[in-house]
């Protein structure tokens, strides 16, 4: 997993509440089970009409949004179905950050597990973001010092977040769950040994 220290980017405006996950990848799109290749499909039925054309009103679809590596979004997004490729859709296309009131528990925690960062503000603070969003500002998300940041008519406006220390490192350190399991290896290891050799029976390779 790639690690995360510091993105600056323009963001994309989403103001749109309850976001489940069938809208950001829809289930006809869940045949595979990698996580590359997603990203064309990302909020398919938004993007795209019925003959597979973009809709041109659609913010994806806006040319001063096609880098963008931050979404700021309505309350409860990633509500709805478990499904992991809701991340993997978002990361694919290049969105490393998202900024929302609140976020489903599952899809939360499922970002942290596959690079993102997600962030939680104030409605009123998020309000503020997407309108800057709209004017295409660009923002610096500083995970190490957990600020955003960006520039306004000369001004520099600057937000705290809070974020769980846990979460926290294994953003910045690239760790999913089975990098954090092999950073502790030598522990798991020191730990079958003492166990061994006060259990030896629970190895013996005899069969009885």
């Amino acid at each position: 997993m790639e690690k995360f220290k510091k993105i600056e980017s323009n963001a994309i405006p989403l103001p749109m509440v309850n976001v489940d996950t069938d809208m950001i990848i829809p289930k006809q799109f869940l045949k595979t089970i990698k996580r590359t290749g997603l990203g064309k499909n990302l909020f398919y039925e938004l993007r795209y009409d019925e003959k597979d054309a973009p809709i041109d009103s659609f913010v994806l679809n806006q040319d001063k949004y096609k880098d963008s590596q931050i979404l700021i979004t309505g309350k409860n997004f990633g509500c709805g179905s478990s499904r992991e490729h809701a991340p993997w859709s978002i990361l694919d296309y290049g969105i490393k950050c998202i900024i929302a009131s609140s976020f489903a528990d599952i899809f939360y925690n499922n970002c942290f597990k596959n690079g993102i960062l997600p962030i939680k503000l104030d409605e009123s603070e998020v309000t503020k973001l997407q309108k800057a969003a709209e004017n295409s500002l660009s923002f610096t998300i500083d995970l190490e010092n957990q600020k955003i940041s960006y520039f306004d008519n000369n001004i520099n406006h600057e937000l705290s977040f809070e974020l769980d220390k846990a979460k926290k490192t294994s953003l910045l350190e690239g760790l999913d769950d089975i990098g954090l399991t092999l950073a502790k290896v030598n522990h798991i290891s020191d730990f079958e040994n003492k166990q061994e050799s006060r259990t030896p029976w629970l190895y013996s390779q005899q069969i009885k």
